[in-house]
């Protein structure tokens, strides 16, 4: 219950790695405010937050419009008496040749996975310093960030954005007592895995879900990522145990890449 009563926003919230970090940061004993595209999803994550004891709030906001994500922390604010952690977890996939990718899907992908952790700093920045109190911001980096990966190349770039973004964030505002860190998952057992694989399938012709696999037997731990392992982390970040931590971009992928 390390963050107990604190106000916690999670973007990308309404399945996947944010919907793990949203129930496992109520679990710790945060209320928290669920931010996605999909209202639908959004209102059984919010079910099972307020199953947990906690108070929850729905905000229906795309991360690359820079006034939805504005408005999606003025409303935490308001609904949820306060506001104390920032995670900007959503985030897409792409899986082509860099060759072939065209200029929408780069602009589609960068204005999700990079704009949207911008606007994410700037919006939690501003209401923290308005509140006049520390606070922390939390983004979704990946593997991806570290090493670069054939086929995925525009999403590498995005991830290594991010932790460029972190470092930057982290030196402009620790002034104000505010920590800026990212987490950094490897092949996690979700929607977007099941996208990549996909993804690979039509490009190498592999058989539906052997990209997967090939992926997951360079795990060292030996099994496939899960949402809750990458939310342990999470709550560590966001708790204050990691008040001396900023500008960190942390692997937590059972040992995949090593830094």
């Amino acid at each position: 219950m390390a963050i107990n009563g604190k106000v916690v926003l999670v973007t990308g919230a309404a399945r996947g790695i944010g919907r793990g970090i949203a129930l496992r940061l109520a679990r710790d004993g945060a209320d928290i405010a669920l931010v996605d595209m999909h209202r639908d999803k959004l209102d059984e994550v919010a079910g099972e937050v307020r199953e947990l004891g906690r108070k929850a709030s729905i905000f229906v906001a795309d991360v690359s419009d820079r006034a939805q994500v504005f408005a999606a922390v003025d409303h935490a604010e308001k609904e949820l008496n306060g506001f104390d952690v920032m995670i900007n977890n959503a985030g897409i996939a792409q899986v082509k040749a860099l060759e072939d990718v065209t200029p929408e899907e780069v602009e589609k992908i960068f204005k999700v996975n990079v704009n949207g952790v911008i606007w994410g700093i700037q919006a939690a920045a501003d209401k923290f310093r308005a509140r006049k109190q520390k606070g922390k911001i939390i983004s979704a980096s990946s593997i991806a960030g570290h090493d670069g990966f054939a086929l995925i190349g525009a999403y590498c770039a995005t991830k290594f954005a991010v932790r460029g973004l972190t470092q930057a964030a982290a030196r402009e505002l620790a002034p104000y007592g505010i920590t800026v860190n990212a987490y950094c998952p490897g092949v996690v057992g979700t929607d977007m895995w099941v996208q990549i694989d996909e993804g690979f399938s039509k490009i190498t012709g592999a058989p539906k879900g052997e990209t997967f696999k090939k992926f997951c037997d360079g795990i060292a731990l030996g099994r496939p990522e899960t949402p809750e392992d990458v939310a342990a982390l999470v709550s560590y970040l966001a708790g204050p145990d990691s008040d001396y931590m900023t500008g960190q971009a942390v692997l937590i992928d059972g040992g995949m890449v090593y830094r």
